[in-house]
């Protein structure tokens, strides 16, 4: 089924190499102007998914289009549609900030006074004008990927494709950057992102879960969240490594999970549950110094959706990036 308002389709898109089978026949639909994101874990076939979207790598098999542009036949099109901001986007780091910028000006061919117009903006852009005459190599590692974003958006494309943006850099940096890519989503640019940070996750418009090389789960952060299987108790005790081994092994207990000095328990019904583990670690002597009711998380619905997926498939040999 054909709609206009998907800019990137792809059908059945498998890539193999030798005899791993790194994307595993993919149908996917990214609608123009969305942000959206790619998580799963390492080895799920992120950044081959990438590649193949962006015309480095050919199918095995299937097909994809991007702006209307086959991947194969029509590759060259593509690129003039597109930016590419690569996990280890390489910069120039004896050049300066302003000098990188001119740079890939050159590569894209821009001529004439919207040439430094458009440098201009992006250094106001990317927040980096004061740092214009500083080399890259003496730039932060945060400042180092809005520099690389700057210059995958040099010649205006209209996708975006960053594979892993944000890693490697302090919390502030990823808060920071992740505004730049607010503001282009806000300008209509489709953004397709790949991130190991389920906080990022959560900021897309949709998430595709892969994981083996195949796409688990296609749909909204909400939506992902609500499939986590039943009810889910935040706990705090006084004796917290205690209290789980003495929960471990509860019936109607799905699931649970530390997260610092909690514990997070999936439970199929908390109206039954929630005395009985009151019971249990009052039993003990243990005081419980809070337990509520929460909602869950990206993070715990990516860790339930993952176990699942182990839990159905065989072990395999595990796909490349």
């Amino acid at each position: 089924m054909q709609n206009d308002n998907w800019v990137i389709e792809t059908q059945n898109l498998t890539r193999t190499f030798k005899n791993v089978t790194a994307v595993d026949g993919l149908d996917l639909h990214v609608q123009r102007g969305e942000i959206f994101g790619l998580v799963g874990p390492d080895g799920a076939g992120k950044t081959t998914t990438i590649r193949l979207l962006t015309a480095i790598l050919d199918p095995s098999d299937g097909w994809a289009k991007v702006d209307g542009f086959d991947t194969v036949s029509e590759a060259e099109e593509i690129k003039q549609h597109i930016g590419y901001m690569a996990q280890r986007f390489n910069l120039y780091g004896d050049l300066s900030v302003w000098e990188n910028l001119n740079f890939f000006a050159d590569v894209f061919e821009m001529r004439g006074p919207e040439r430094r117009e458009r440098i201009e903006m992006l250094l106001d852009f990317a927040r980096l004008n004061e740092f214009r005459d500083r080399r890259a190599r003496h730039l932060s590692g945060g400042m180092q990927k809005k520099l690389a974003l700057a210059c995958t958006l040099i010649h205006t494309p209209d996708i975006i494709y960053l594979d892993e943006p944000t890693t490697g850099v302090d919390p502030v940096s990823r808060r920071e950057f992740w505004d730049i890519l607010t503001d282009l989503h806000l300008q209509g640019i489709t953004l397709v992102v790949s991130t190991p940070y389920m906080d990022e996750a959560e900021r897309c418009s949709r998430v595709g879960m892969m994981y083996q090389g195949r796409l688990v789960i296609c749909d909204s952060p909400d939506h992902i969240k609500s499939l986590v299987p039943g009810e889910l108790f935040a706990l705090w005790t006084s004796d917290m490594r205690q209290s789980k081994l003495l929960l471990a092994g509860m019936q109607g207990l799905l699931e649970m999970q530390t997260y610092g000095d909690q514990l997070r328990l999936f439970v199929n019904d908390t109206a039954d549950m929630e005395p009985r583990i009151r019971e249990i670690l009052s039993t003990a002597n243990i005081d419980i110094l809070d337990m509520r009711r929460v909602q869950p998380r990206m993070e715990e619905a990516f860790i339930s959706l993952i176990g699942q997926q182990k839990e159905a498939t065989p072990t395999e040999a595990q796909p490349h990036g």
